[in-house]
């Protein structure tokens, strides 16, 4: 069974918690982020949704962590303030982590 976690903000994390998700860490540094990324790595989440400002400042630890596994999916959202750059390559990384292959544009 999959099962979701978010990694977040307060307004973010709360958002989901009404969604329904039950695994959820509100963090404010990326010491804190990288501490729930690797609670989450050892409990076997399917899928790790985080803010891409948090991703943005944790995405060396995340690579080294789950390299080109499948597993858990890794899924960046916007936060309150919006998306940030970069977030256009994400599901070109995510194919190319998936499948293997590179897509270009």
């Amino acid at each position: 069974m999959s099962s979701v976690a978010i990694i977040g903000d307060i307004d973010t994390v709360s958002g989901f918690r009404l969604g329904g998700v039950k695994k959820a860490e509100v963090v404010n540094t990326s010491e804190e982020a990288i501490a729930a990324f690797d609670k989450f790595l050892d409990e076997n989440i399917s899928i790790i949704i985080i803010t891409q400002v948090l991703a943005n400042e944790i995405r060396d630890h995340i690579s080294r962590k789950i390299g080109s596994d499948v597993l858990p999916m890794i899924i960046e959202i916007p936060d309150k303030d919006g998306s940030s750059e970069g977030s256009a390559d994400q599901m070109n990384d995510l194919i190319k982590r998936v499948i293997g292959v590179e897509m270009v544009k």
